[in-house]
């Protein structure tokens, strides 16, 4: 049996905490990181690709009926890493421009 290798987050933005989280959505957000630490793909709608930010980028959807929140995490598969480029809620159907600018600015200041 080999061991598992999990794969650490790199938190270039945001953070998943209580509150502004509720704490069942908070762990519901780290039952899912530790999903994709291990290398399983989520499926939608929990998490959808989002290419328009960049290569093995996602959004993970966390619905969070406590405080009536919808909560996204943009996260990039690295090959040694889990990056996570942003936490915010989200109040519309489509991700904000100001957002993906900024996701898109954190990987290539990763990157460089």
């Amino acid at each position: 049996m080999t061991d598992l290798i999990r794969k650490p987050l790199a938190w270039l933005s945001g953070e998943v905490k209580t509150p502004p989280f509720s704490s069942g959505a908070r762990i519901e957000a780290g039952f899912y990181l530790r999903k994709i630490q291990n290398g399983e793909s989520l499926p939608m709608p929990v998490s959808r690709p989002m290419p328009s930010i960049g290569a093995n980028c996602h959004e993970l959807r966390i619905v969070d009926s406590e405080v009536d929140k919808t909560w996204r995490t943009v996260y990039c598969i690295d090959e040694d890493a889990i990056l996570i480029l942003e936490v915010f809620p989200k109040k519309t159907a489509q991700t904000p421009q100001q957002v993906i600018k900024n996701c898109q600015r954190r990987l290539k200041q990763y990157y460089s």
